[in-house]
């Protein structure tokens, strides 16, 4: 009997392990750009179409801010005000400025596409990891304490704060779609706002540390640090789960961004360096050949369809598919 038990434990080994073996696949071309820093990229993005910033720190010491002007072959380092903590936030106003938010309630802001910037604080001094400007007179930060307890701060135009709503959960982002509508994603929890984030409503969606969004209209994708990805087509009125990350015959991704380049093709990058990929609009994914062993934190399109992707010890890397 205990023979037989035996067999039947490594035939299941066996099977976990087989259903667990993906193909790896091949990037077209891996470049490693000269980022001259050494600290934690946690945001890339594309401002303009070939300008593209990007920003992070160190959490209480430093902050950095690069900035492309070619389509991110090339990065220099933007100029700004001493303002001695990481970023973690990146957001785009309606009218073009650029918001950085950080430790300690510092916010950092361009109205150049970048070239220079601005430094204001948010004065009740929070580790804001989430900024959106929806319009020109509102801005809505999200900060988090340990996963634990957040809270959902907005202000006027002059960093003054007009209300802050708590939870007792962690947030990890917040994305505005339009004025009025828009979502914070966390530990376990999505909301959404239809009032400029006046109240917001649960999303029924959870069961996963939901790290970020790519929308598209109706259409969003989302990723949880656990390996889930998660879909909408109708603004989140209805979600499906199209990977679950707690499922043990699945590879185990810990996902920090994902990025969908139209309704098939989709990246997703992992605190291992790791990328995933799917052709299907999300059902399955395969990895592709590891070129570094850092967290990649954040990931953009550019122009000509190569990736840029952002993380840790000053990563930076343009990709081709």
């Amino acid at each position: 009997m205990l023979r037989y038990l035996s067999f039947i434990c490594i035939t299941v080994i066996i099977l976990l392990a087989s259903s667990c073996k993906k193909d790896i696949l091949h990037w077209q071309q891996v470049q490693k750009l000269n980022s001259n820093a050494t600290c934690q990229l946690n945001r890339i993005r594309f401002v303009g179409n070939n300008t593209c910033i990007a920003a992070g720190g160190v959490k209480f010491d430093q902050s950095v801010v690069l900035r492309s002007t070619d389509g991110g072959y090339t990065w220099a380092a933007s100029s700004y005000p001493a303002a001695p903590k990481g970023m973690y936030g990146m957001a785009v106003s309606p009218n073009g400025n650029i918001f950085l938010c950080g430790v300690d309630g510092d916010v950092l802001h361009s109205s150049d596409m970048g070239e220079s910037w601005q430094f204001n604080r948010v004065n009740d001094w929070l580790y804001y990891v989430g900024i959106a400007f929806p319009s020109k007179d509102t801005g809505i930060l999200v900060n988090t304490i340990l996963q634990r307890q957040c809270t959902i701060t907005r202000i006027d135009s002059a960093f003054n704060i007009i209300d802050e709503q708590t939870y007792l959960f962690g947030l990890n982002d917040i994305y505005m779609v339009s004025p009025t509508t828009g979502y914070v994603i966390g530990y376990g929890t999505v909301m959404k706002t239809t009032n400029t984030g006046a109240t917001w409503s649960f999303q029924d969606v959870e069961n996963d540390n939901f790290m970020a969004m790519d929308i598209h209209g109706d259409e969003i994708w989302m990723c949880g640090y656990n390996g889930g990805v998660y879909h909408t087509t109708d603004g989140g009125s209805h979600w499906g789960r199209l990977r679950n990350g707690n499922d043990i015959t699945l590879p185990r991704y810990n996902v920090l961004s994902i990025l969908f380049k139209d309704e098939l093709n989709g990246w997703a990058v992992c605190d291992d360096g790791k990328m995933i990929h799917s052709d299907d609009g999300g059902n399955h994914w395969e990895e592709y050949n590891r070129f570094t062993t850092n967290a990649l934190r954040s990931i953009a399109l550019c122009p000509n369809g190569d990736l840029l992707v952002a993380g840790d010890n000053g990563s930076l890397y343009r990709v081709t598919p």
